[in-house]
């Protein structure tokens, strides 16, 4: 199983470049909240941070890895994520809008995977029912320390896309 972990500033707004680091403690890869201009940032004060949502992962010597973004169509929220090393597009939608804290669905168009989203506990990334990574933040004075852990089975082996899948979806949500 490989590990890496992050301190996540507790101000959702931030869009200071965080350093994500491996089992050894060096730095794998970056993530930072993005937005496309300054009038996006300053129209999100006024809806809470939560409108524009954009996460980028990215390589510690800068090259673009993966982003994922929140879209707002007609009252209905979804996530964009792209991988933008193979090009490969996938749709997060929530599952269960009429409960609580409903689940996530990811889809690629080969493979459906379901995130269990949690509140206070792991939030578990699964195919057919098999868990393939988990997600973890635990909030401290003046941040958040986040685990990802990714299964040595999982189809997916890149830190990338499950950390910016969590910030832009688990982190910031909708």
């Amino acid at each position: 199983m490989k590990t890496f972990t992050y301190k996540q500033p507790a101000a959702i707004e931030s869009t200071e470049k965080v350093e994500v680091l491996n089992e050894e403690g060096k730095v794998s890869s970056i993530v930072q909240r993005v937005y496309s201009n300054a009038l996006k940032k300053v129209f999100d004060r006024s809806m809470d941070y939560r409108y524009f949502v954009r996460y980028d992962a990215t390589s510690i010597d800068g090259r673009p890895l993966f982003t994922c973004k929140k879209v707002s169509r007609r009252g209905r929220v979804h996530f964009k994520g792209k991988d933008l090393v193979t090009g490969k597009d996938y749709m997060i939608a929530y599952d269960g809008w009429k409960i609580m804290i409903p689940d996530l669905i990811i889809m690629d168009g080969e493979r459906k995977i379901m995130l269990n989203k949690e509140m206070e506990d792991w939030s578990v990334f699964k195919i057919d029912e098999q868990p393939i990574a988990r997600w973890k933040a635990v909030f401290r004075e003046s941040h958040f320390d986040i685990e990802l852990q990714i299964e040595d089975t999982s189809p997916i082996q890149q830190e990338s896309f499950f950390i910016a899948i969590g910030q832009a979806v688990l982190f910031v949500g909708a």
